[in-house]
Order: structure tokens, then C-alpha cells, then sequence
């Protein structure tokens, strides 16, 4: 496949600076992955094979081929494409652009992927802001196919149609968000919905199980065919507007984080990688449940792209 880049390097082997590389790696694309931390290319390697065992089996050695692991960030510097995938936190992706920076060609673009971090701050730590941009990818990073693609104030356009491209050519369905705001789209609506599902939780309406099943048999399936707006439009804006005008001032309108949210994060109850959330999590059900949604989510995709080529 002719891509827009002709290399890329990752920085970052958690789970989604691994399913990044996969993802390009199994589109035909050699990819360095790169990370200091010992262990964490091990662990990759382990994260990389089970995902690539899901959605290409026949593959998995071919892929892995393209991948090279390195532990250095010079390993970049000949790539025409980074994506930063460490750690949320600002100072931490600031001082790895900023090295980053002297060590690569200056064609090369940046991207760094964040859930909501400021495009604009962490771009401060570059000369290249016009060749600088933000990736938000959503786990798994090799089967859901969205991309925030976010500009900083001195993003070129050029960057932006080169990222973009990109992103297609891995079989990813990017949106331009024109402005730098926290949390981007998704996940400011993400945290709207789970700020109401945490209330609704706290106050005893309903179980945790239940809430879910709410959403996922509900909204969650309409949703995959219809988005918020052009629900809105299906129902008739008059209804909304009816139904908004007695049911927003009873909707959790908060601004910092519950009670509830709280406590479970000082109690170290921080969900599956703790074995304990809102939800038990014993190791054998989070595997499981990770291999299971991958797969499904797999075949999900795959139908709602056949459904859309009709």
C-alpha cells in the first residue's frame, strides 16, 4: 500500500502505543516502537500478539516483522511521522517532544496522543507547532476506528491533511477538531454520560449491572447507527426541546468529581488493572473480557463498514 509516510515511530508501548503499532504494522507499514522502561517492550510484544491474534491470525508473524522495538528516541529520528502514546502527563510529554525535537529531521510531524490533555501546551515544547498535532485514539487503538484529529493554534493545514491521510490509509475514520478544548468531543460527552451513570449509581436508583444494561441495549446499539444529533433530528427536535425543558434541571450538573468517583480512587478500587471498580475483576475475567470485546468489536465494525458500503 502507497502510504502518505514512508516510516513511523511510537513512543510508547502501554496498550495503546502497542495496538498503534500494530495497527500500521498490519496495514504494511515499518514502525519502530519505542520505550525506556524495563519490561515494557516484553510486555508489548505479548499485547501485540493477542490483538493481532484476534483480527488476523494469518498474519501475526509478518506483522511482527515490521515492528521494530528500540528503547532510545533516537531511534526516531529519521522517521516522517512520531505518535507520542506515554503517560497523561503534561510536563512528562513536554520534555519527550522537546527531545524529540533536536534529535528528528525537520519534516517529521508530531502527534501526540491525548484524551484531553491542551494540544496547545504540550506544543509548546516544540519549534515544528505548525507540524504538530493531536492524535486521540481510543482503546483498543487497532480496532476502533475513530480518530480525534486536533489542531493546535499554528497547525499548518498541510499537517493536517498528511495526518489525516495517514490515519485512512491504517483503515481509520478521522475528524477534524478545529479548536483546542479539553477533552476534545468523545470524551466531553463520554464524561457527560458517566457523570449521570455515577449519579444515578450513588443514589441507589439502580445496581452498576443495571445502569450498564441500560445503556448498552438501549442507547449503546442505536447509537452505533444514529449519533446524538441526528437522533434528535429522528425523534423531532420539538421533542427534545419539550423533554429537555423539564429534565435538565433535575440531571447531575456537577463540577467536580462525586463522592462516590472519590472514594473508589483513595481506596485504590480503580477497576480492572486493580482487580476491583465498579466491578470485581479477578485476572481471568479481565483477560477474557479484553479478547472478547476485541473480537466483537472486530466484527462490529466490519458489519457497520459493509452497511455502510451498501
Amino acid at each position: 500500500m502507497d502510504f502518505p509516510i514512508q516510516s513511523l515511530a511510537v513512543v510508547g508501548a502501554g496498550a495503546m502505543g502497542s495496538g498503534i503499532a500494530a495497527l500500521f504494522a498490519a496495514k504494511g507499514l515499518e514502525v519502530v516502537l519505542i520505550d525506556p522502561v524495563p519490561g515494557a517492550l516484553e510486555r508489548a510484544a505479548g499485547v501485540i500478539d493477542r490483538q493481532l491474534g484476534v483480527y488476523a491470525p494469518d498474519a501475526v508473524a509478518e506483522t511482527r516483522r515490521r515492528i521494530r522495538m528500540d528503547t532510545g528516541l533516537e531511534a526516531a529520528c529519521a522517521c516522517d511521522l512520531v505518535i507520542e502514546a506515554i503517560p497523561e502527563k503534561l510536563e512528562l510529554k513536554r520534555d519527550t517532544f522537546a527531545r524529540l525535537d533536536t534529535l528528528c529531521k525537520p519534516e517529521t510531524i508530531f502527534a501526540t496522543n491525548t484524551s484531553g490533555l491542551s494540544i496547545n501546551a504540550i506544543a509548546q515544547a516544540v519549534t515544528r507547532r505548525d507540524r504538530f498535532v493531536g492524535t486521540h485514539f481510543f482503546t483498543p487503538a487497532d480496532v476502533i476506528p475513530l480518530v480525534e484529529v486536533v489542531r493546535n493554534d499554528d497547525t499548518s493545514a498541510e499537517t493536517v491533511e498528511r495526518v489525516m491521510a495517514t490515519l485512512r490509509f491504517g483503515g481509520k475514520r478521522p475528524v477534524l477538531v478545529n479548536r483546542d478544548i479539553p477533552g476534545f468531543i468523545a470524551n466531553r460527552i463520554q464524561h457527560a454520560l458517566a457523570r449521570e451513570a455515577i449519579s444515578l449509581l450513588e443514589q441507589g436508583i439502580a445496581s452498576a449491572e443495571d445502569i450498564d444494561e441500560v445503556v448498552k441495549w438501549s442507547l449503546g446499539i442505536r447509537l452505533a447507527l444514529s449519533g446524538p444529533l441526528e437522533q434528535r433530528d429522528m425523534n423531532g427536535i420539538d421533542v427534545h426541546h419539550a423533554i429537555a425543558s423539564y429534565l435538565y434541571a433535575d440531571l447531575e450538573n456537577r463540577t467536580t468529581p462525586s463522592a462516590l468517583l472519590t472514594e473508589k480512587v483513595a481506596t485504590g478500587q480503580l477497576g480492572a488493572k486493580t482487580g476491583q471498580g465498579f466491578y470485581a475483576w479477578p485476572p481471568e475475567r479481565r483477560e477474557q473480557v479484553l479478547r472478547d470485546k476485541s473480537a466483537a468489536l472486530g466484527e462490529l465494525v466490519a458489519w457497520l463498514n459493509k452497511r455502510q458500503a451498501q
